[in-house]
């Protein structure tokens, strides 16, 4: 980029590649600053010895506990950012997860919209992540004013005949959104996608499809290994002046129209609390001192299922879930959430987690089962929060919704008994597992009570965007990438016709 960048994009998953394609079209000098780099092709992409017991990809991180106990967390930091290892399920929030909803344990609060206002981009959303799925099979799914652009990824008939058995049990099984082109992914090798890293084979991620889209224009532009450390204000505080970043062993700075924070719900709070000032004491986009508070994670569990008379040569299984207990608990009482597929879980994935097992008996073991992710509702909670101490991120969950989870188990361990697995296992995922962080950065019509407006505009700086998993309200209990990237784009459209309309 020759001239200075009218937008600097902080961070490529899939809030930051997404409104990149976004604004794409507007001319605007854009520049994506990325703190890693590419994914390559290597043998250890398949290799789920390396991924699971090794933790080859994981980053040689550490943040801590509020009371300094170290930990390494599991996010990861290269172009397309998390969404390299994630599920590709591409599902939207319920419309119901719009609007105010008690829980046992709390109360989610209304977003400053209803559903109906993010709808259109929703449509788009999967179309540029070129969704597989069908409607009409799950009761809880809103309106959708456009079909999926493709159809279902097949299912395998072993899994085919669970969805079937759950289906006599009562369930509404329906296939999963997913951003998977399955033929493209097992010319690579016969493995499951989730949890495993993406190159270019199938996976529809945010750099092999937003980022992708976006680099087609000659105004667009991707720096990698370019790890920003600070923004700053100019000196009346009330616009960022300058983003300063870390290459090749220099710091560099830039001054762009305007700043778009995409780094993630963790690390975006954590710059924003860093480059704290004179002006800002608390940190940037601060003055409600909300940023890094209301710190959301999935509760979420792996379960199994066994039975000795079943056989499961499977190879992704990733393709059905069900929303019977999204809305109650299946008995009029409060929510419990989302249950849907693991990828295939072998004797090489379990040995990561029981070490002392002999892998040839957990082999033997994970033939005759199906694996299940629970997943619930996290409620936000001020003291649920992200803080920082000089470089280090202390991160101190208040996990909230704990027992509603713990039922969605119990239910669930119940619904796959009736459907002929007598021996059901769970093991519930802890912080080191990053289910779905978000809510740091929220959004609301509020200035009072959030950093963000409904355009994802800091009220502080007028110049700063935040467009990631932080500026959820909310963490419902399905998968948040497509409703990332669905206002992403509405943002994009809204920044297009207000800062670049000819």
């Amino acid at each position: 980029m020759t001239r200075a960048p009218d937008i600097v994009i902080i961070g490529s998953g899939i809030g930051g590649a997404t409104i990149a394609a976004g604004l794409a079209r507007t001319g605007a000098r854009i520049l994506i600053l990325e703190a890693g780099d590419h994914l390559i092709d290597r043998p250890e992409n398949r290799d789920q010895r390396a991924i699971f017991q090794r933790g080859f990809f994981r980053p040689k991180e550490v943040w801590y506990e509020a009371d300094g106990a170290p930990f390494n967390p599991g996010n990861y930091y290269n172009v397309g950012g998390n969404s390299k290892f994630y599920g590709a399920v591409l599902t939207r929030y319920r419309k119901e997860d719009f609007a105010e909803l008690r829980h046992r344990e709390g109360v989610s609060p209304a977003w400053p919209f209803p559903y109906e206002e993010l709808e259109p981009w929703y449509g788009r959303a999967e179309t540029l992540f070129k969704v597989r799925g069908t409607l009409g099979e799950d009761p809880t799914e809103p309106e959708h004013s456009t079909p999926y652009p493709y159809p279902p990824v097949r299912e395998e008939k072993v899994i085919a005949r669970v969805r079937a058995r759950l289906k006599a049990a009562g369930m509404h099984p329906y296939s999963l959104p997913l951003g998977v082109d399955i033929d493209a992914w097992l010319k690579g090798g016969k493995t499951p996608w989730d949890a495993h890293p993406h190159r270019a084979d199938g996976k529809m991620d945010a750099e092999t499809t937003a980022l992708a889209e976006a680099l087609k224009h000659p105004n667009v532009e991707l720096m990698t290994n370019a790890r920003v450390v600070r923004l700053e204000t100019a000196t009346d505080g009330n616009r960022i002046s300058g983003i300063v970043y870390r290459k090749d062993g220099a710091e560099h700075r830039l001054s762009p129209r305007l700043v778009v924070l995409s780094a993630g719900a963790v690390q975006s709070a954590a710059l924003l609390l860093r480059s704290a000032n004179e002006h800002h004491p608390r940190g940037l986009a601060n003055s409600s001192d909300q940023v890094g508070r209301n710190f959301m994670n999935h509760n979420s569990s792996a379960v199994l299922a066994l039975s000795p008379f079943f056989v499961n040569r499977s190879t992704y299984q990733k393709t059905f879930g069900f929303n019977d207990f999204y809305l109650s608990d299946g008995a009029g009482g409060p929510p419990l959430g989302n249950v849907q597929l693991l990828g295939r879980v072998s004797g090489k994935i379990l040995k990561a987690n029981m070490p002392s097992v002999p892998e040839w008996l957990l082999n033997r073991v994970s033939i005759h089962a199906v694996d299940f992710y629970a997943m619930s509702e996290d409620i936000p909670h001020p003291e649920s929060r992200v803080m920082v101490d000089g470089d280090r991120i202390i991160l101190k969950w208040h996990r909230t919704n704990w027992q509603a989870h713990l039922d969605l188990v119990a239910k669930l361990k119940a619904v796959l008994r009736k459907a002929g697995f007598p021996i059901v296992l769970s093991r519930a995922f802890d912080k080191r597992t990053p289910s779905h962080q978000c809510g740091t950065i929220r959004i609301s019509d509020d200035p009072g009570k959030a950093p963000l407006d409904i355009w994802c505009r800091s009220f502080d700086h007028a110049n700063l965007f935040v467009v990631d998993a932080s500026f959820l309200p909310t963490s419902a209990a399905v998968n948040p990438a497509l409703t990332i990237a669905a206002q992403a784009l509405r943002v994009a459209d809204h920044i297009a016709s207000k800062e670049f309309a000819t």
